[in-house]
């Protein structure tokens, strides 16, 4: 028998009573995205963005320098342990990732994918359909 409490699994075969913790999958998805606007969840938006793997929204997003993503402008989301992290670089790719942040997520074990931001949208779509615990930022203009 399988029973879920308080998002802790509790299967009992034969007797023994092993538990498991369970991750919470997102089913937010993003419903739109056009240069300087996405709507998330319904709910528009008009400035850089991140969406957290719980499904929290940090919108009026910045960067430490611009246009140029470092591991210190997404530290809360690495910290999280999403098994993807989606990386909206603008309309036109302006946003630069810097290496230490692939570096730091592939030492974390933390899959990346870097597109322009339409693209993007896809992606982090897709990942939350097949149930991939997945964080994503996004840059929304150029």
């Amino acid at each position: 028998m399988l029973y879920a409490i308080n998002n802790v699994l509790i299967y009992y075969p034969g007797g023994k009573v092993i538990r498991k913790s369970v991750t919470m999958t997102m089913k937010l998805r993003i419903d739109g995205y056009s240069f300087g606007r996405m709507t998330v969840g319904g709910k528009e938006f008009t400035s850089d963005l991140i969406i957290h793997r719980d499904g929290r929204i940090q919108d009026r997003w910045w960067r430490a320098q611009g246009h140029n993503l470092l591991p210190d402008d997404i530290t809360s989301v690495l910290d999280a342990g999403p098994e993807k992290l989606v990386i909206g670089t603008g309309a036109m790719g302006m946003m630069s990732v810097s290496e230490s942040v692939l570096d730091l997520c592939e030492k974390r074990v933390i899959e990346v994918e870097v597109y322009r931001t339409a693209e993007a949208v896809k992606r982090f779509n897709k990942a939350v359909v097949a149930g991939t615990t997945v964080a994503a930022c996004f840059h929304l203009t150029c």
